[in-house]
């Protein structure tokens, strides 16, 4: 998985909702985005990206709303 393209993607959705008044909401909307739209492994790969390198290319809205949501977003483990 290309972690650029990750970032990116994830960069287009942050400044879709950047614009929002209340930025809860926006998180909140960012990570269901995510977790609507990206399959797990690339929701995964962006985390693992994020929890090793604190990557300053990644709009920091994104990057908390990421990290403010990741029971949402991590892949559920099934044992």
């Amino acid at each position: 998985m290309d972690i650029q393209n990750l970032i990116t993607m994830a960069n287009q959705i942050g400044a879709f909702f950047q614009s929002m008044p209340n930025r809860q909401v926006a998180k909140t909307d960012i990570a269901n985005h995510l977790s609507k739209f990206w399959e797990p492994r690339m929701r995964e790969a962006l985390i693992q990206h994020l929890e090793k390198e604190n990557d300053g290319e990644l709009n920091p809205l994104v990057k908390e709303a990421i990290f403010e949501n990741l029971s949402l977003l991590a892949r559920k483990k099934v044992f």
